[in-house]
């Protein structure tokens, strides 16, 4: 299977089961979507006359063509489809990621937030040293043989519980030589309770920190607010530009949302670029289709034009000797994740959990509060087996419209939990985020091959 398209002024040939990419002529493109269907004599009889090209070169292109099918580099047969489940039935049982409800409460009242406040969707509480304490052991004990082990520190705002982050940390440091494992740990924040303390501490401790800043000042005022109705932008902006100064500019993410209030959101990417920072992500906000800051199909072609606009932005700050990162565009055309992890899923439910400030299991932090979705604690394990061998058979085959479509091995099905919120199953399809995903796709590898022909 292939997929063709032009984008940045490239005719872009993707082989989508060898993972071989192409950037080809307009004769050449042409051929290509021509091969599988038509003879040889049938294709160059329908080319001589649309290009000042001669018969003989033409055959010469076909030839080309053909060798590539010949070197497994061109229309691949898919083959993966009796491995999906394989890389999860290999590591039954094996953890290799906490998310900690360190704090379900915060202090900021985001309309849009997933988490209802941080509350996901029951009473505020904060995680307690014993739960956390529990929670290494829960995930040493469950790791197998992995050595590196990652923890994700997560609200509600977690710096409302910063003291018990800093406990947590110590003990899972403790015990590292003693089990063979090192923790890498993330904090997420909104910045409000940011100070010199906790930039020493996660610049010391932490291997990534996500900021969050929806961009233009009057954007991110609109949600982004405390409980007495104040905009957040002034007290927090400061603060993160402090932060990634101190951190080197490295090992960090500004995180920001667009909605339909800001669909437009590369003003967003450029206002955090004017601020200087250069590792960004700007997501898509996830919530009910009815509430009036979900993305609408009318927002659409602003959204792709904004990709669009954002690909040839990264493109011209490589050329000007300022590049910056963008979450959504980073892709490995010479590696990448190996094909087991490409058609097996994220991992929530299996290898990736989330832990409540009480100690129970989800299958990931967009899960927990769904009492159906429990899995089990951190002192029993995992008993709740149907739910998660549910996620277990999560995979790029287990969906019909996935089976067929040329992106599946980069995104490998999706979120379940956005396919959950959208149609209602895990195995459901959430078509929207599907579109979104495709264009960001086809952007991300437009900038990679012209990244790549300059190297050559």
């Amino acid at each position: 299977m292939i997929h063709q398209y032009k984008a940045g002024g490239k005719n872009i040939v993707m082989d989508i089961c060898s993972g071989s990419v192409h950037e080809v002529d307009d004769v050449t493109y042409d051929m290509i979507e021509a091969y599988q269907d038509k003879t040889r004599e049938e294709i160059i009889d329908g080319l001589k006359n649309r290009y000042d090209i001669s018969i003989g070169e033409l055959n010469e292109i076909y030839d080309e063509i053909t060798e590539l099918k010949e070197a497994g580099k061109l229309f691949v047969e898919d083959t993966y489809e009796s491995m999906a489940g394989e890389l999860k039935a290999r590591t039954s049982g094996v953890i290799k990621a906490l998310c900690l409800h360190i704090a379900h409460t915060c202090n900021l009242n985001c309309s849009y937030c997933f988490a209802s406040q941080g509350r996901f969707h029951g009473e505020r509480a904060l995680m307690s040293f014993e739960v956390g304490k529990q929670a290494i052991d829960f995930l040493v004990a469950n790791s197998g043989t992995r050595h590196n082990l990652e923890v994700d520190f997560f609200g509600g705002e977690p710096l409302m519980n910063f003291e018990v982050v800093k406990q947590i940390v110590e003990y899972a440091r403790s015990i590292e030589k003693q089990h063979n494992k090192n923790f890498r740990f993330t904090l997420t924040t909104n910045g409000m309770l940011v100070d010199d303390d906790v930039i020493e501490y996660a610049n010391r401790e932490m291997s990534n920190v996500v900021l969050s800043l929806d961009g233009r000042k009057e954007v991110h005022d609109r949600f982004r607010k405390d409980y007495a109705g104040n905009g957040s932008w002034e007290k927090i902006v400061p603060k993160f530009r402090e932060f990634v100064k101190r951190r080197g500019g490295k090992n960090y993410y500004i995180r920001g949302t667009f909605t339909h209030a800001n669909p437009d959101f590369l003003k967003d990417i450029e206002v955090m670029l004017n601020l200087g920072f250069r590792e960004l992500s700007m997501e898509p906000v996830v919530c009910a289709k009815d509430d009036p800051m979900a993305l609408t199909e009318e927002d659409l072609p602003v959204v792709y034009e904004q990709y669009e606009k954002l690909a040839e932005l990264m493109l011209k700050k490589d050329k000007e000797g300022d590049p910056f990162t963008f979450y959504h565009y980073m892709i490995d055309l010479k590696g990448g994740p190996c094909i087991y992890k490409r058609i097996s899923g994220c991992g929530s439910g299996t290898e990736y959990m989330a832990v409540t400030p009480w100690g129970d299991l989800y299958p990931c932090h967009q899960f927990v509060g769904e009492e159906k979705f429990k899995l089990g604690d951190i002192w029993n394990g995992v008993n709740n087996k149907e739910v998660q061998d549910d996620f277990a058979s999560c995979n790029v085959y287990a969906k019909e419209e996935c089976k067929t479509c040329w992106a599946r091995l980069y995104c490998a099905g999706g979120c379940a939990a956005n396919a959950l919120h959208a149609t209602g199953s895990v195995r459901g399809v959430y078509e929207y985020g599907c579109k979104l995903f495709k264009k960001r796709l086809e952007c991300a590898i437009m900038v990679e091959v012209t990244r790549s022909l300059k190297e050559d």
